[in-house]
């Protein structure tokens, strides 16, 4: 596996080693030892997720608050994304900065997103199936968001917004602004 730096503090993008032969493929998707030592991050999973998604969903942009911040290790099992995140630590040097990838069935990438940011995605393909690793158990009272389309972050989904398919919630959610003045 890979490990490659984003422009953002803390945050990785994964590209596994894949082996591939007459039978079809294999790859490893996580090895806790490996990717400590090659970030200097070691953090315990303790659950995962799966979301299926059709074309032009967009999920986020969302995150867990206090003890229960999570660290996630994302990826898509069928199908393609843009994946996006948005550092919300404001110790961070990048601090309201935003990263994007396409993350799909095809490269296998994940992205690494640490605790205090923001982790929103849009479905590209007829369908994804995305899976995501948490380091903190899911917490309803300590969820929150920024609306994906903040003027501030000017985020670039690929994708026609009056196009979008979003849930109520995410459509409601605070500015950057709103949030941290």
């Amino acid at each position: 596996m890979k490990v490659e730096k984003t422009p953002l503090k803390d945050c990785y993008l994964i590209k596994p080693t894949i082996f591939e032969d007459q039978r079809g493929i294999f790859l490893e998707t996580y090895h806790r030892k490996r990717l400590a030592e090659t970030t200097g991050i070691d953090n315990e999973f303790v659950q995962d997720n799966q979301s299926i998604s059709r074309y032009g969903v967009l999920r986020g942009l969302h995150y867990q608050t206090g003890d229960f911040a999570q660290t996630k290790i994302v990826r898509v099992i069928y199908g393609k994304v843009v994946d996006v995140v948005v550092d919300l630590r404001r110790d961070s040097p990048t601090f309201k900065k935003t990263y994007s990838a396409i993350l799909d069935d095809q490269n296998l990438y994940q992205l690494f997103v640490p605790k205090g940011f923001a982790h929103g995605f849009l479905t590209l393909s007829e369908k994804s199936v995305f899976a995501y690793k948490c380091d903190h158990y899911y917490q309803p009272g300590s969820e929150a968001g920024i609306i994906f389309n903040d003027p501030d972050l000017n985020i670039d989904w690929n994708f026609p917004e009056a196009e979008m398919i979003i849930s109520e919630k995410d459509r409601k959610q605070p500015t950057l602004k709103e949030v941290f003045g």
